[in-house]
């Protein structure tokens, strides 16, 4: 799957997700309601990493197979809503058969 520049997209995009979902469902009530702030330390800096890497790999994917702009635009609005990585991902699954 990482040979690929769409399946290496797609572990990305799940990893960022599930660290996005982990910085919003676990990380900032441990911040906000039991003042641990450094669980949003952890999880924010491996959150900004994977959506580093997420959006490269969305320009990458987007170069290598000449997809559009606004379906680059779209992939990188998904991975800012929750869920939104796996509903692309699904996508980009159904894109590869």
């Amino acid at each position: 799957m990482l040979k690929t520049a769409i399946g290496r997209l797609r572990v990305i995009g799940i990893l960022e997700g599930i660290s996005y979902l982990v910085l919003l469902g676990i990380a900032m009530p441990l911040k906000h309601f039991m003042d641990i702030p450094m669980a949003v330390t952890i999880a924010g800096g491996l959150h900004g990493g994977l959506f580093v890497l997420f959006v490269l790999s969305t320009a990458e994917v987007k170069f290598r197979h000449k997809w559009s702009f606004l379906w680059a635009i779209g992939a990188v609005i998904a991975s800012v809503i929750p869920f939104g990585t796996f509903v692309l991902d699904r996508q980009l699954k159904e894109r590869m058969v």
